[in-house]
């Protein structure tokens, strides 16, 4: 996949916890509130791009962590 773009999965997991943890203690699932991610993220998958020949220019990855 050469990009991606969605909701924040440490922010996904950690949501995950807070809902096991209500429902083990016994509050009922269908009480607890539908929650929308407000951070989102996208990734680019240089390896990708170099396979496929394209170039990301550098203003393009300044504002991202780059993962090699």
């Amino acid at each position: 996949m050469l990009l991606s773009y969605g909701p924040r999965t440490a922010w996904a997991y950690r949501q995950i916890g807070e809902y096991a943890s209500r429902i083990l203690k016994g509050e009922k699932p269908r009480n607890l509130p539908v929650q929308m991610p407000m951070r989102f993220e996208q990734i680019i998958n240089l390896r990708v791009a170099k396979a496929l020949g394209l170039t990301v220019p550098r203003i393009v990855l300044a504002g991202y962590e780059i993962i090699d």
